[in-house]
């Protein structure tokens, strides 16, 4: 189905060399746009998270493989606390799978047009965006995703040697976040139904599937050696932490997660390569997503979970309608359509705006902030909100620990009530307050030698945990006007003499969610 570059585009002789190379183009303006946006706001409150996790390298945590948290606190430590810094390898992945998306429309036959659109669809899909913008387990799962599926195009051809980068790309895809489990299960279930399957009964789909377990052979000894603690997590999500949304809900939210101006791209990639000839041989990608929807749905996921899996169809869809759309002029629309609808929704994704100038324009376009678990929102959208209020926090604790007398200070330690307060102190006061909490890993690190005896904590004023203590004293309150409201608000409390001692009571203040 490949199209002739002839043709395609009507190309002044000015512009020619670049126009014939949208890869390089398209990566290199992702690239750039990043690195400026991506030192906005402040700090995520998982990238704290993970550089916390990072600083304690191990093969697992509560709830996520290894790589991510070692990215995250080399990272920091790299650029020493710079917030662009951070972010450099979301920036490089973002780049990289815009060329691979170009790239893969290409290798679906399509020409210059269809590699254009299919690059600038993935720079318009606001959730792919956000994937560039936070150092989070998400960062490389589009990249990896593509690459994987790319992979699996020539070893089921009969390609054997591709068996190998289909194992490998499986198992760091592991590393980094286990959805991928859903992902090779959703591409599985789409071969088995497609001729393809019986490449089963060679050795190359096995081979590729004792690579990636060998690589990912750490990760689960250390999960299985803890209980697995990330189903339990994973169930404690579908159990109330997570919105359920119906079919039709969780359809419309990949639509508008994705920008509405990509939906009749990656629709038409998924009626093509389920209607059209020419992509008969790889109908099971389709398929795959069909599966990989219903999984969703069977989690209670949020909606960004399977956004990984578009940049294919992207890429399919931009060359189906490279085939169907002839005259010129409707192929500029789609173009014009794609590049004004990513630029006009851009800031819902990207810290382009000043906070102010943005929840102005939230405002304007009629959109409320929304999140995918069951949680209060302010006037930012949690993926904005959760980057405000930290350094307040850290500062606000490491002053109250100051003033406590010396003998106190000795044995005070700063109890969070989740990973996201216990990381900004931790990472963000740089180590100076004794830290711990019984949140997700944190409650692994356990409550090390404080006895209780001076505790810092935080609570909302109707909830000071009177009787749990001799005294508990108010010395701050927090106060981010932009933070998620359960950020804001709560009383800094010095807590003396806790009434049952931590490492007596620790198991039952386990939580993981």
């Amino acid at each position: 189905m490949r199209s002739s570059d002839r043709g395609d585009i009507a190309i002044p002789n000015l512009l020619a060399l670049p126009v014939r190379y949208p890869a390089l183009v398209l990566a290199a303006a992702q690239l750039g746009l990043h690195i400026w946006c991506n030192g906005h706001y402040g700090v995520f409150r998982d990238e704290l998270y993970f550089i916390a996790c990072g600083w304690r390298p191990d093969w697992g945590y509560v709830d996520q493989p290894p790589l991510m948290p070692l990215i995250a606190a080399s990272s920091w430590h790299i650029f020493t606390g710079s917030l662009r810094g951070l972010r450099v390898v979301p920036a490089l992945a973002g780049a990289a799978t815009v060329a691979l998306t170009v790239r893969a429309a290409g290798e679906l036959g399509g020409g210059l047009y269809a590699r254009w659109l299919a690059g600038l669809c993935v720079m318009a899909a606001g959730v792919l965006q956000v994937f560039s913008v936070l150092l989070v387990t998400d960062t490389l799962q589009p990249l990896l995703w593509t690459a994987l599926t790319l992979a699996l195009m020539p070893a089921l051809s009969g390609r054997n040697g591709w068996w190998w980068g289909v194992g490998a790309l499986a198992g760091l895809a592991f590393l980094t976040k286990y959805m991928v489990l859903f992902q090779v299960a959703s591409l599985g279930l789409g071969i088995l139904a497609m001729p393809q399957r019986r490449v089963l009964g060679t050795h190359g789909p096995w081979l590729a599937a004792l690579l990636a377990l060998a690589i990912a052979a750490p990760n689960l000894a250390w999960q299985a050696a803890h209980g697995f603690p990330f189903l339990e997590l994973g169930a404690n999500a579908m159990a109330g932490k997570n919105i359920v949304l119906s079919p039709p809900a969780f359809l419309r939210e990949q639509v508008l997660s994705l920008n509405p101006v990509t939906a009749p791209v990656w629709a038409a990639g998924l009626i093509a390569l389920l209607t059209q000839r020419a992509f008969a041989g790889l109908r099971w990608i389709a398929l795959g997503w069909v599966a990989l929807m219903a999984m969703m749905l069977m989690i209670h996921a949020k909606p960004y979970y399977p956004a990984a899996c578009y940049p294919m169809l992207m890429a399919a869809g931009a060359v189906a309608l490279e085939a169907w759309l002839r005259p010129r002029p409707l192929r500029a629309a789609v173009v014009g359509t794609v590049i004004v609808g990513g630029v006009g929704l851009a800031p819902l994704f990207l810290p382009v705006l000043p906070v102010e100038r943005f929840i102005a324009y939230q405002h304007a376009l009629g959109l409320e902030p929304s999140t995918g678990e069951n949680r209060a929102l302010g006037t930012l959208p949690q993926y904005y909100a959760d980057m405000f209020g930290w350094h307040a926090l850290a500062a606000k604790v490491a002053q109250a620990y100051a003033a406590l007398p010396a003998q106190e200070r000795a044995q005070a330690v700063f109890f969070a009530g989740n990973y996201g307060e216990a990381a900004a102190v931790e990472v963000l006061d740089a180590g100076t307050v004794p830290v711990i909490s019984a949140h997700n890993n944190y409650f692994l690190w356990g409550p090390g030698r404080y006895d209780g005896s001076v505790v810092l904590l935080l609570a909302r004023p109707d909830r000071v945990p009177i009787g749990k203590f001799d005294s508990c004293s108010p010395v701050g309150i927090t106060n981010a006007a932009y933070a998620m409201p359960d950020e804001t608000g709560k009383l800094l409390l010095v807590c003396r003499n806790r009434h049952r001692l931590p490492p007596v009571s620790w198991p039952a203040l386990k939580h993981y969610d």
